[in-house]
């Protein structure tokens, strides 16, 4: 999977959003509500500009918070399904 350019994420009053900018996003009307820890892995994947994989991102969870790998697999499996669905990121 890969970031697709153009979605940033913001903090806004303490909540974290993706929002779309530029002319190739301009039809994107979601604005994407995130946790810290989703927050923590967009910000993470997307300055890479790299691709990464749900593997990838349960390495980063358990690197950053106090959760096993296989918690961190089953959240991060969910949250890339969820990021496909929003258009946000390619296969």
């Amino acid at each position: 999977m890969k970031a697709k350019e153009g979605f940033n994420l913001k903090k806004i009053c303490d909540e974290y959003v993706i929002l779309a900018e530029g002319k190739t996003n301009i039809d994107f009307c979601n604005i994407i509500n995130m946790n810290e820890s989703s927050a923590y892995l967009w910000k993470k994947i997307s300055d890479s500009h790299k691709e990464f994989t749900v593997e990838d991102m349960a390495n980063l969870l358990v690197e950053e918070y106090e959760v096993d790998k296989k918690t961190a697999l089953t959240d991060a499996a969910k949250l890339a399904e969820q990021w496909v669905k929003a258009g946000i990121v390619t296969q």
